[in-house]
Formats: structure tokens, C-alpha cells, sequence
């Protein structure tokens, strides 16, 4: 497996699962998926429809954002992103519900790690 690869693989996986989310959130809130998957009532999901559809969006832009980093190559861009998703899943996780850190901030630490440890840039020219 080439010394890219890996990376790429984890930081897509990372992007993909903020893409559900957003799905989840902007979506399926107030739907039987998304009551499950967040354990909701149905009368707090439609008195808070409108705010998980914002926070829906803004997992859209931590994907868009990872998968702009995957098309231009730009490792920068995928560590900042991944900064992003570690810092919202430790938030959410102290602050709402525990598992987040596992679902969300454990992957994005993961892919960060491999991005680091692997997708080095290339080496600077000598002055």
C-alpha cells in the first residue's frame, strides 16, 4: 500500500461520516432514523429541527473542507479539518454525549496521525 494511501483512505472515511451526518442532522432529525440515531422524542427533534439543520451544515463544511484537502493534495487543509472535527468531537463530547469522542473525534485523531506520520510535504529547496 503506498505511503499516501492509507492517509487518503482515512481522511475520505473521516469526510464521509461528516457528509452522513450532516444527512442525519439537516434531514432525518425529526424521522424515525434520526430519532434513533439521537435518541430524540419526537417533540424535542421538531422543537430543535431547525437548529440540528445548522448544525447539520456546519458538518457539511468540516467535509467539504477534508474533501477539498483529498482533491488539491494540500496537507495543510487536511490537517486544519481534521483539527476542526477533533476540536467538535471533544466539545461534543464533554458537553452533550460521551460516545461522540469515539464516533468523531477518535477517527479524525487517527486519520490526523497517519497524515502526519505519512503524507509528508515535499522538501523545501535549499536556499
Amino acid at each position: 500500500m503506498g505511503r499516501l494511501l492509507l492517509p487518503r483512505i482515512a481522511v475520505a472515511l473521516v469526510a464521509i461520516e461528516h457528509v452522513y451526518i450532516l444527512v442525519l442532522e439537516m434531514f432525518f432529525w425529526n424521522k424515525p432514523l434520526g430519532l434513533k440515531t439521537f435518541n430524540l422524542t419526537q417533540e424535542l427533534a421538531d422543537a430543535t429541527v431547525t437548529l440540528a439543520a445548522n448544525q447539520g451544515l456546519y458538518n457539511g463544511f468540516l467535509a467539504a473542507g477534508l474533501f477539498w484537502g483529498l482533491f488539491t493534495g494540500n496537507r495543510l487543509f487536511k490537517i486544519f479539518f481534521l483539527g476542526c472535527v477533533i476540536v467538535a468531537g471533544v466539545f461534543g463530547a464533554a458537553t452533550a454525549v460521551p460516545k461522540i469522542f469515539f464516533t468523531q473525534a477518535l477517527p479524525a485523531i487517527i486519520a490526523l496521525a497517519l497524515v502526519l506520520a505519512l503524507d509528508k510535504p515535499a522538501r523545501q529547496r535549499s536556499l
